[in-house]
């Protein structure tokens, strides 16, 4: 194996033969085993729950991490068949084992795979944990790890359970959700799991709840149609598509591992995830009467930090990555927890993203609105607590160019877009927040010379203004994607 081991804001990932391999997964799984026989009291006897999603041999790497924990006498508990991200987490804090590992790369182009360990608590592991994983993983791969037992040894030994955590899951969910509420909207829906492992969960409920559900994609493909297995607007055209030809009420889709969501409108449209979640926090306290506070990223939509402060609740800010959310979620702090890149959980449930429950929530919130367009509720709050349009661009720079705009960001300007900087944020990245609540932030990325610029203002005018002065700052030459 040509690359070392690194953990980022979810997990180790890489590219299949290449940097994710064999080898590679031996390493993390005996890292993995021996950190939480190390931290966590009885780990051996509670286990260790491993799921995988769709992806090109996704089956065998979970086998191989199966393996491996069960040579250091973890009991393990694998999945039968491709599963869902937030099932994992779930059945994780059901079972109340040590943790879960998950062969996945979410919504990362095809030939990627990788590994997420989530911890005892459900959520994704802290970087706390992460760093110790990763470098015992390294020192690991240079010695290569023996053999160890057969699969078919584990099971004798009663080591290795498979198990089917999917009718828990779903309990779960309707428990949480208000199923009779949608029942009564009849609506129409066309549901999308983009060939991941959200296949037979989100069509499932929506069924039991009176939905007329039309499903695309809803078998495994390994190659995810030759696309990246992502709900953004540009991967779900065939599903904006539908929904138009179908007059449907809805468009719901999950990415690959269904952690993540995206939502259609009636007349084909995308709702962007940062707008959703000003909505869904409404609805939450309003419609469901839930109490609690909000958590964001320091990236996402001050929409719902507007939403927060007409209900008059606290606004929780972390950094990028949804384990910082999830910690506040397992602490029993939040109504919602979010995540521009459409990652969101709710109280009293896995600390962790759950695109199915984000999709089905959006139909309960329609349903509540008797069918309303997803755009119409969009303008009510819009109406009630100010406009707020947002947007995210990534642009590739060479290292040294990157190295120059950290330079560059360690004095911010005092002024952007004719507006004063009134506060500048470091939490991640350098968030410039501006007189008029707009702002700006650059997050240069730290694993690869990628920079992330996300802007917010009250027009499309003043937002286009802030975007020229963020490409300013990172300076000429960059592409965009």
């Amino acid at each position: 194996m040509g690359t070392s081991i690194t953990f980022g804001t979810s997990g180790w990932r890489g590219i299949i033969a290449e940097d994710f391999t064999f080898a590679g997964v031996r390493a993390v799984s005996q890292a993995i085993g021996e950190y939480v026989l190390a931290q966590e009291s009885g780990a051996r006897s509670r286990g260790i729950v491993v799921g995988y999603d769709t992806r090109f041999m996704s089956e065998a790497f979970a086998a191989e991490a199966a393996r491996t924990l069960a040579t250091q006498g973890i009991a393990v508990f694998l999945c039968d068949r491709d599963t869902p991200t937030p099932v994992v987490a779930y059945e994780i804090l059901r079972r109340q084992t040590v943790g879960g590992i998950i062969i996945t790369a979410s919504h990362n182009p095809p030939e990627w795979n990788g590994v997420k360990f989530s911890a005892s608590w459900g959520g994704p592991a802290l970087p706390t944990a992460t760093k110790q994983i990763e470098a015992r993983a390294n020192a690991l791969l240079a010695d290569q790890p023996a053999a160890g037992i057969s699969l078919a040894e584990a099971e004798a030994r009663g080591l290795l359970q498979r198990i089917d955590p999917r009718m828990s899951y779903l309990d779960r969910l309707r428990v949480l959700l208000d199923l009779e509420r949608i029942r009564r909207a009849r609506l129409k829906v066309v549901v999308d799991p983009l060939y991941g492992s959200g296949r037979g969960y989100l069509d499932e409920l929506l069924r039991e709840a009176g939905c007329e559900v039309a499903i695309l994609h809803d078998w495994r493909d390994p190659y995810f149609g030759g696309r990246s297995p992502e709900p953004s607007a540009d991967g779900l055209r065939e599903l904006a598509s539908r929904v138009v030809e179908t007059r449907a009420h809805l468009g719901l889709a999950t990415d690959g591992d269904a952690d993540r969501y995206g939502l259609v409108d009636a007349d084909g449209s995308f709702l962007e995830p940062n707008y959703f979640l000003g909505m869904l926090l409404s609805h939450l306290v309003r419609a469901r009467e839930w109490r609690g506070g909000v958590g964001r990223s320091v990236a996402t939509s001050h929409l719902v930090d507007a939403v927060a402060k007409r209900l008059n609740i606290p606004v929780f800010e972390t950094p990028v990555g949804f384990k910082y959310v999830g910690e506040l979620i397992a602490q029993d702090k939040l109504v919602l927890g979010g995540e521009e890149s459409a990652g969101l959980s709710v109280k009293g449930h896995v600390p962790e993203k759950d695109g199915i429950l984000a999709c089905l929530l959006a139909a309960e919130m329609v349903a509540t609105h008797g069918g309303d367009r997803l755009v119409a509720l969009l303008k009510a709050l819009y109406a009630e607590v100010g406009t707020i349009v947002t947007r995210r661009l990534n642009y590739h720079l060479d290292p040294g160019a990157v190295e120059k705009l950290r330079a560059r960001l360690s004095e911010p300007p005092k002024h952007l877009a004719g507006r004063e900087v009134i506060q500048v944020n470091r939490l991640d990245g350098v968030k410039m927040v501006l007189e008029d609540g707009s702002w700006l932030l650059l997050r240069p990325s730290g694993t690869e010379p990628v920079v992330r610029l996300y802007a917010e203002a009250s027009t499309e005018e003043n937002l286009q203004a802030l975007i020229a002065e963020g490409k300013a700052l990172i300076g000429v030459g960059a592409s965009q994607n």
